[in-house]
């Protein structure tokens, strides 16, 4: 079976979701991240790193800069209708 990949921005949850060792600073870090990693021990699970520049999905969940926005909605193949759709008051 293929590892379902896992695009994460932050490179400390990227680390923290292989590291098997309990460090003082995650005591505060719930179940879920034992789930993750005992699903990346059993190779089901693979979290790899990218930069935010690269995070499509952000246009969905953050404000983003403007060109970033646009650049992330072209990806998307979404275009500005050709005529205006609002109405008239």
């Amino acid at each position: 079976m293929k590892a379902t990949l896992v695009y994460c921005d932050n490179v400390n949850a990227v680390y923290l979701s292989d590291n098997l060792i309990q460090h003082q600073r995650t005591k505060h870090i719930e179940m879920d991240i034992h789930f993750v990693r005992e699903n990346v021990a059993k190779g089901q699970v693979r979290v790899l790193h990218v930069p935010s520049r690269y995070q499509i999905t952000d246009i969905f969940i953050k404000g983003l800069p403007l060109q970033l926005f646009d650049d992330f909605r072209d990806s998307l193949n979404i275009r500005q209708p050709p005529v205006s759709t609002t109405g008239a008051y």
